[in-house]
């Protein structure tokens, strides 16, 4: 893609504030706000600000004893836009858009704590296989009614009506909020995020959306990373909240971020169609490879002290560690349909997560399989809720442990985001340990 220039902003000539922002390793969006002119003047000399503002916990505070803050001296990074360019805000009252950016060192060199450089990373080494993924988000969120003591579906806007029951793939649901979803899907076209179709899920006020298929992942965890935005930021206009944290409610279904992936060659061939239902022997070794690494990077994939909540039996949320075809209770899934069209499903993310990190975690892991020629087990039949498998950490804490003393995780991320990522996470989970149910949700209700 060109480097983003001023031609937008000419184009665009009602836009009177900007945001310059990356994302921190929470997938929180980190920056400033401009006026144009220096906004126009970001584009050819960027931004500063600490190395150590993507790796604040999730409150926003710096994490002691950081090697990033008072041991050198809180020292500035250097931060250019993305390729993305500035996308609209229409979230805001006023007319507002928003820069993507990352981060890097004063010599040029990216900033190995950055999660959108992590993912690049490990782009660059398909790339250099002549590889390219095919990648594709499926995205669950709540819309809420967090006005009083307690979570409660909305009133819908059509009917003024509180309907407090599930309603898998309704009509009705979608149609209660149909103004809601008519702007997001307005918003989503002018953000350039590849909507496709949205249905109502199993909780309360529960949705999914699917994001296009693309080949160009940087820009598929782009777009979940704006439409998370633009979900939360669009609800609070419309007199509710939008919330993707992973179980708002006990005796719900709780929120995932599934990922489907392929793998093309330089010929644009897809690597796992074979022409059957079976597969290529490389997708073998990517499911062996996303296999291998799952229970050490549990962390990536539920990484708040609510995330461990969402992992219930039964609730389509997979904590075995296992893959099958065409079965929605395993962790790593090939889905049935056309062999060209053959990928894989990545189902154990929540909807928390910082898209990439799980992408870079995801596609990393596969490419582990590929490289080592790996074999997986053989694939499970029938409810992996009930049989006895390997399991990933049950707990946040031992999540952490296990991020942390991996020895497959350090072929995927650099090592300063490893030891970022476990010093923010233990600094949370001490911090969350203090507080209250309550409070635990709202923080995580608007932040994640």
């Amino acid at each position: 893609m060109p480097a983003p220039s001023a031609t937008w902003l000419h184009e665009h000539p009602h836009i009177r504030t900007i945001r310059a922002a990356a994302s921190d390793l929470n997938g929180v969006a980190r920056g400033k706000r401009m006026p144009i002119p220096s906004a126009i003047k970001l584009l050819s000399d960027g931004t500063r600000f600490p190395f150590s503002a993507l790796s604040v916990d999730i409150w926003g505070e710096d994490i002691e004893d950081s090697p990033l803050v008072f041991d050198t001296g809180d020292r500035d990074a250097t931060l250019f836009p993305t390729e993305r360019g500035f996308v609209p805000m229409p979230w805001l009252e006023a007319p507002s858009a928003l820069i993507p950016l990352w981060m890097f060192h004063e010599d040029g060199r990216p900033y190995d704590g950055d999660p959108r450089h992590a993912l690049s990373y490990v782009l660059d080494r398909y790339k250099a296989r002549g590889l390219t993924p095919v990648c594709a988000v499926e995205l669950e969120f709540y819309l809420i009614d967090d006005s009083g003591r307690s979570l409660r579906v909305p009133v819908s806007p059509r009917s003024g009506k509180r309907r407090d029951m599930a309603e898998v793939l309704s009509i009705r649901a979608l149609d209660a909020f149909d103004t809601f979803f008519t702007d997001l899907y307005d918003h989503c076209e002018e953000m350039d995020i590849p909507a496709d179709t949205m249905i109502s899920e199993a909780g309360l006020g529960q949705f999914e959306v699917n994001l296009l298929h693309q080949n160009d992942s940087l820009k598929a965890a782009d777009d979940a990373w704006l439409f998370k935005q633009l979900v939360k930021g669009l609800a609070r206009k419309h007199g509710f909240a939008a919330s993707f944290m992973a179980k708002p409610y006990e005796d719900y279904a709780g929120s995932g971020m599934h990922a489907h992936f392929s793998v093309l060659d330089e010929n644009g061939v897809n690597v796992f169609d074979n022409g059957g239902a079976e597969g290529t022997t490389t997708l073998q070794h990517a499911i062996a490879g996303c296999m291998a690494a799952l229970h050490d990077s549990t962390l990536v994939y539920a990484p708040h002290m609510n995330s461990y909540e969402r992992f219930v039996p039964g609730a389509h949320a997979p904590g075995a560690i296992c893959w099958a075809y065409e079965n929605r209770t395993v962790a790593v899934r090939v889905p049935s349909g056309s062999p060209v069209a053959r990928r894989i499903e990545h189902r154990v993310s929540g909807g928390d997560v910082n898209p990439y990190l799980a992408l870079a975690a995801i596609l990393g892991a596969a490419l582990v399989g590929i490289e080592d020629g790996m074999t997986p087990p053989p694939a499970i039949t029938g409810n992996a809720y009930v049989q006895d498998l390997p399991r990933i950490p049950s707990d946040w804490e031992s999540a952490i442990d296990a991020f942390e003393k991996s020895t497959i995780l350090p072929r995927i991320f650099p090592r300063e985001m490893i030891r970022n990522f476990v010093m923010l996470k233990r600094q949370e989970c001490r911090d969350m340990e203090e507080l209250t149910e309550q409070e635990r949700v709202d923080i995580y209700l608007d932040t994640v």
